[in-house]
């Protein structure tokens, strides 16, 4: 399939576009920072060093031929958002992965984002549900997907050995058509 240069968010300070080579110095910029990658999979490394960068913008470190984009702000790449599907019978979902580099926090791009990016994707993909896991910290991103129509389903506890500490880790759902009840 082939996916658009960009998606429109309604922010106009805001972009998803797709990433280019010449984003590597403000990648690396945004992703070295302890305290992104402490809320990310362990494929988002800490230190994020030029190496780590040129491995993902070469699609080594996830297939940025499908619907995996650069959230660009000013003019600038700062984060990322993508989905992939998931395989064999629940190929009718899709996983949800964002980040955004620490000093655009706090201001609500990342809800708008996703409030673009969420219905997009599940469309683009004609998937039924689109999930998300959370780190049991990581309060802002929890809020960002109840803004957007995922509800918390569960708890996988003591799931996650991040910086030699045991995480739980939360799942979301959203649901084509609307809101999963919750439990």
């Amino acid at each position: 399939m082939v996916w658009p240069e960009s998606i429109p968010v309604a922010d106009a300070r805001v972009r998803l576009r797709r990433w280019r080579a010449d984003d590597l110095p403000a990648l690396v910029r945004h992703a070295d920072d302890p305290e992104v990658s402490r809320g990310t999979s362990d494929r988002f490394p800490f230190p994020y060093t030029p190496t780590d960068g040129e491995a993902f913008l070469a699609g080594q470190v996830v297939d940025l031929s499908g619907p995996v984009f650069a959230i660009e702000i000013d003019g600038e790449a700062c984060g990322g958002i993508g989905a992939h599907r998931l395989p064999r019978e629940r190929a009718i979902g899709a996983e949800l992965g964002y980040w955004l580099g620490r000093a655009h926090w706090g201001r609500g791009h990342m809800s708008r984002i996703v409030a673009a990016y969420a219905p997009w994707v599940m469309g683009a993909l004609a998937v039924q549900r689109l999930q998300a896991s959370v780190l049991d910290f990581n309060l802002a991103s929890a809020r960002v997907l109840l803004r957007n129509g995922f509800a918390e389903e569960g708890r996988l506890r003591g799931a996650v050995l991040k910086r030699g500490q045991l995480h739980d880790l939360r799942l979301f759902a959203r649901i084509a058509g609307g809101r999963l009840a919750t439990s």
